[in-house]
């Protein structure tokens, strides 16, 4: 049997599946294709602050998606003490944005950005440690919230790449039709019943929904090929790295949120593939995180995080196997050292990605509802938590420029709602749930739903698959139960027993006659 025949090293590690090397390949093409328009967002918002020249943009792309690659091979495939060794892909974290470019407007470079980013992330990773002991405050009243939120969070993104560019932000038709037609193909292709071809829907959706944009006229391979075949960034391209305590502050609040960020992902992408994650997994985690991103200066990026879209994936997939998302991570090596694939992986149309993103997006959330099942809210404060948590991570989807005039620390920690979600999540959960004093037996009207009984004859009465419509109870078989005064039950009982009763329809006239 070959080396990458599909086995489990071991049950309680479904992430250490190891799949045949086409598959395996497929898979982590799919997982690239999923987070490619993100991780290029943040080296070409910031590239046109900064003021520099398109080739120097693009090397910044080169730059970051070559070292997302490295990063996502650390973070899964993993080294000791470093790597949580799950399907995490990694990459350039939108949290840095905002004060990236308070720091540029201020009159600073890309120099100093680098700093800022080397000390900041060495400090995390000295922190790692101490950080992922918050896990024991991560139940599933919290983990639950995150994970929805981060579903929710995401889902604007899909729908504005599926709007396209429509008059005022309205929706462009054109656009729409193309999303919905690849979000179509998704459907039907996850409907079929081969294995290979549903856990495939996403990547193959992409391939088909381009093709029908293709006939559209919706696509453009013009710039396919243009440049050098093969390329290396230059290391510190932008000169030596500049050390400033105010950019430094700055950056250390966007790892203090990128760290919460991953934290929150670990344990959403353990729920979902159901590894095990304690303390020592998150800190090797987190360390990835961070020595990812102090070397991502060396090579002209930024501040590495876990990819939530990509969490979605998985989820959407099944496909478990943290050695895919390493495969995930040697194409994007490849993506930044070849840009001729990169620019044909550039040419899919946003409404392609939007179509095929609703699914993996509202998956996330799916599965965040469904680890809030799991929540006991009798007697306690956790729908509350749950309501106020929804409340601060939804403030940045609802109203994306609420947090405009604050102060830029602000807009950095809750301008996030995963990282505002998490933090006033785990905060609400120490108050209530780990910190007993004052609690009391109940705490609150909108704490949980009355308690609801029903007496054991009545249970005993009830067969399995019976059911309440309008007010009737209807039977397993469908045929509705009639139901009896109890002051009658027993004659009416004793009349069925006795043959006398043989259908339901007969009860009226019985009941009527009993009672003249």
């Amino acid at each position: 049997m070959s080396s990458f025949s599909t086995i489990n090293s071991s049950a309680d590690r479904p992430e250490d599946e190891r799949l045949p090397l086409g598959r395996t390949a497929a898979y982590g093409f799919q997982h690239v294709l999923t987070m490619y328009g993100a991780i290029v967002a943040v080296p070409l918002v910031v590239g046109q602050a900064a003021g520099i020249t398109a080739d120097q943009i693009a090397l910044l792309i080169s730059s970051c998606l070559l070292m997302g690659g490295i990063a996502t091979v650390l973070q899964s495939f993993g080294a000791p003490w470093i790597g949580s060794k799950l399907p995490l892909v990694q990459g350039v974290s939108f949290a840095g944005v905002a004060p990236m470019l308070a720091i540029l407007a201020g009159g600073r470079d890309l120099a100093t950005i680098f700093g800022a980013v080397i000390v900041s992330s060495v400090v995390g990773f000295l922190l790692a440690g101490a950080f992922s002991r918050i896990v024991r405050f991560f139940p599933p009243v919290v983990t639950g919230t995150v994970i929805t939120v981060i579903g929710i969070s995401l889902l604007p993104v899909a729908i504005s790449w599926a709007a396209g560019g429509g008059k005022d932000g309205a929706a462009d038709p054109t656009s729409l039709a193309l999303a919905g037609a690849t979000l179509l193909i998704v459907l039907l292709l996850s409907k079929l019943g081969v294995g290979m071809i549903s856990r495939l829907s996403i990547l193959l959706s992409f391939v088909l929904g381009t093709g029908v944009a293709a006939m559209m006229g919706m696509v453009d391979f013009s710039g396919v090929g243009n440049g050098a075949l093969i390329t290396f960034p230059t290391p510190l391209a932008f000169g030596l790295p500049r050390f400033e305590i105010a950019s430094v502050v700055s950056m250390l609040i966007v790892v203090l949120v990128t760290m919460t960020e991953t934290t929150a992902d670990i344990l959403a992408v353990g729920e979902i593939t159901g590894a095990r994650v304690d303390a020592r997994r998150v800190a090797n985690g987190l360390r990835a995180d961070m020595i990812s991103s102090a070397g991502a200066p060396l090579l002209n990026s930024f501040t590495q995080t876990a990819f939530a879209a990509n969490v979605g994936l998985v989820a959407v997939t099944g496909v478990r196997s943290r050695f895919v998302v390493s495969a995930a991570g040697l194409i994007m090596v490849l993506l930044g050292l070849f840009p001729a694939i990169g620019q044909v992986v550039a040419a899919i149309p946003d409404p392609v990605l939007g179509g095929a993103s609703v699914v993996l997006f509202g998956t996330v959330a799916s599965s965040g509802v469904r680890t809030l099942a799991k929540v006991d809210y009798r007697n306690s404060m956790n729908l509350v938590i749950v309501a106020v948590s929804f409340a601060f991570g939804l403030v940045p989807v609802a109203a994306p420029n609420f947090y405009r005039d604050f102060p830029a620390w602000t807009q950095t920690i809750l301008g996030s709602g995963i990282s505002a979600a998490a933090i006033v999540a785990i905060v609400l959960n120490l108050v209530f749930n780990e910190v007993r004093l004052g609690n009391v037996a109940q705490p609150s009207v909108i704490a949980a739903a009355p308690v609801r009984i029903i007496g054991s004859d009545v249970l005993a009465q009830l067969r399995d698959g019976d059911r309440i419509e309008n007010g009737t109870v209807v039977g397993h078989d469908g045929v509705e139960v009639a139901v009896v005064p109890d002051h009658r039950f027993e004659d009416v009982k004793s009349m069925i027993e006795a043959g006398e009763i043989t259908d339901t329809t007969q009860l009226p006239a019985v009941l009527g006659a009993k009672q003249t």
